[in-house]
């Protein structure tokens, strides 16, 4: 049986999923809270720059892979219009409930689905703007997802991959402390589960690169691809364009 990281650790790829949900299910509730606390806000700042990338012209077809609780999903929708269509999905139930309800409360009804990347139930060739954010590091066959989500762009449609990446080698030091020292505290003391955050900083530690992801987007089919530092390396904005 293949083997794959969970984090720091070896696992079976069967186990893998399964692991990745557990960690989700643990902290979807919590989730947001989570994340403007761990960023300062950020987060909403890397997440705005991006829907200015994806700039969707109303009547467009896009795809949020990832999407968890809708902060992408719910920007799309209002460039596309009721003429557009945003399909809102993740493999995680949990957190797939929780962007629903909170898409639902904001007045917007978008097509909701449970699925995994690597196998995605969308026809050839559907979409205009494929998006996943803070999600391509926890899929176990990353080439085969990049592959499925080359295959459901229409050509010239683009992939968006917000994504924690390599920091700048002055901030190295500070950010191993911070992701390893006090993300888990902040897990344990606000959700109520430090080990999930300390997967989130082990799972990012073992994420490819900068180049290396842009290499991965080439190799899966992508014919340009460019990447957007954002705070000083922590995030990148890969834009691959299906050509």
């Amino acid at each position: 049986m293949s083997q794959t990281h969970f984090g720091f650790e070896t696992v079976d790829e069967t186990e893998k999923a399964r692991r990745v949900r557990g960690v989700f299910d643990s902290v979807a509730s919590r989730y947001d809270v989570m994340n403007d606390l761990m960023s300062g806000g950020l987060h909403r700042l890397w997440k705005r720059y991006t829907v200015m990338v994806a700039n969707l012209k109303e009547g467009q077809r896009a795809l949020d892979i990832a999407g968890g609780t809708g902060d992408l999903a719910l920007a799309f929708a209002r460039q596309v219009g009721t003429r557009g269509q945003v399909v809102h999905t993740d493999i995680n139930e949990a957190m797939l409930r929780t962007g629903r309800d909170r898409l639902l409360d904001a007045g917007v009804v978008l097509p909701t689905v449970v699925c995994d990347a690597e196998k995605l139930p969308f026809p050839d060739g559907h979409f205009d703007l494929v998006s996943v954010a803070f999600g391509l590091r926890n899929m176990t066959h990353k080439d085969a997802a990049l592959a499925e989500m080359r295959r459901v762009l229409k050509p010239g449609g683009r992939l968006l991959v917000l994504e924690f990446s390599k920091v700048a080698p002055p901030l190295e030091k500070a950010y191993d402390w911070y992701s390893f020292k006090v993300l888990p505290l902040l897990g344990k003391f606000v959700a109520g589960d430090a080990n999930s955050y300390r997967y989130l900083a082990e799972s990012i530690r073992m994420h490819p690169g900068q180049e290396e992801l842009k290499a991965l987007m080439h190799k899966a089919g992508f014919g340009h691809v460019d990447f957007h530092n954002l705070t000083g390396g922590v995030v990148a904005l890969h834009v691959g364009i299906k050509t």
